[in-house]
């Protein structure tokens, strides 16, 4: 633990925003990081009343981001980017090159190519670059990631992830159709979709099994009120002879986030459910089957820095964001003392780039209706040394 919190700026991540208070709350839970800074809105009222309920004094507040980065750099141990992510690139790349640690919200960018020029200027000033992840922070999925690598389950044979949500095709009580953040009702080269909800599937098959996605087969649809693609599904081949299968969607209706994990072994298979994270379901070649959770007799999950409260008062989103939190405090204090670092929980830009890598294929598939294969990366690795 440090002796003080590690110093933080926000850009972007207004009361507004659907992500600011979240990061907020999850950064400060554990007391490793103090939000000092930020440039939360280019709105000056809601900038004003964002700094004033996260506790940034005026002097510290900023009209725009760069001016904040130009006076505060010295100041600060990171910046956490909360723009839209259209927006990313060019943010991310000049506080990498000003030589401001970045904590990025996913999507890192909209493309392999806008990646591939935030890693070029990582490496070129030897920055520090992670990206939230959230969802593997929760404690039953590092469980079951502990449980894969053992041998538990035996060999991987088979995974379905899903990510349906229902946010594009319900309506209000009075009948009134939802009025989303315009720039995710703009499909780019990567369909914003797969942005905002396969970035986690791709990362958590990866988090759990440690394959890489080699060929895909994919399709989508625009099924609810916008003229977006908001529903995909696919098939895919990993390394390791793993097959799988991906839904994710925002016209799915009964689903508010249902994040489903399931991965088949030849001795046991797992399954998990954001709606229930404290409980992890295994079912054993002999019929036995389990409920684990953090009560139980636990590798992970048990461990003190998950039990802020007892097992049967649920942890729940904004706690595994903590979790997240604390694990990025470790690996930028590593950085700050020797400018390398190395975590099993937080990921740089590689896996990011392998995602739209993978996802430009699954369009592909779509547009040619034919099995494509993934372009390979060269690493993946969840940090950077």
């Amino acid at each position: 633990m440090t002796a003080s919190p590690l110093a933080l700026a926000f850009i972007g991540g207004a009361l507004d925003s659907a992500v600011g208070y979240t990061h907020y709350a999850a950064c400060r839970m554990d007391g490793r990081w103090q939000l000092v800074a930020g440039a939360f809105s280019t709105d000056d009222t809601i900038n004003r009343e964002t700094a004033k309920a996260y506790g940034v004094t005026p002097e510290r507040t900023y009209s725009h981001w760069s001016e904040m980065i130009s006076k505060e750099k010295g100041q600060l141990d990171a910046v956490v980017i909360l723009t839209p992510t259209p927006s990313h690139q060019p943010i991310v790349t000049e506080c990498l090159a000003q030589g401001v640690a970045v904590i990025c919200e996913k999507a890192l960018a909209t493309s392999s190519a806008e990646i591939e020029e935030i890693l070029t200027t990582r490496n070129q000033h030897n920055g520090f670059l992670a990206i939230t992840y959230n969802y593997s922070g929760y404690p039953m999925l590092r469980e079951l990631r502990s449980l894969i690598r053992s041998g538990e389950l035996g060999r991987i044979l088979h995974f379905q992830a899903e990510m349906p949500q229902e946010g594009f095709r319900r309506v209000d009580s009075q009948g009134e159709k939802p009025v989303p953040q315009d720039w995710r009702l703009h499909d780019g080269e990567i369909p914003t979709i797969y942005l905002d909800l396969a970035v986690h599937l791709h990362q958590l098959i990866h988090y759990l099994t440690g394959q890489h996605p080699l060929q895909v087969v994919a399709d989508q649809a625009k099924c609810g009120w916008f003229d977006v693609i908001d529903n995909v599904s696919c098939l895919c081949r990993y390394s390791a002879q793993i097959m799988g299968q991906l839904w994710f969607s925002k016209s799915a209706l009964g689903h508010r986030n249902g994040l489903k994990i399931r991965i088949y072994g030849s001795d046991a298979s797992a399954e998990w459910l954001q709606a229930n994270p404290e409980e992890l379901h295994i079912s054993h070649a002999d019929g036995r089957r389990q409920i684990l959770d953090r009560g139980e007799t636990t590798e992970i999950a048990g461990a003190s820095r998950y039990t802020r409260f007892k097992a049967g008062h649920p942890a729940g989103f904004v706690e595994a964001f903590a979790n997240l939190y604390q694990d990025i405090a470790a690996g930028l204090i590593a950085y700050q003392a020797s400018s390398q670092w190395h975590s099993d929980e937080v990921y740089s830009g590689e896996l990011a780039l392998e995602g739209t890598n993978m996802f430009a294929a699954m369009i592909r598939s779509f547009k040619q209706r034919k099995w494509v294969n993934v372009q390979a990366t060269t690493n993946t690795d969840s940090s950077q040394d």
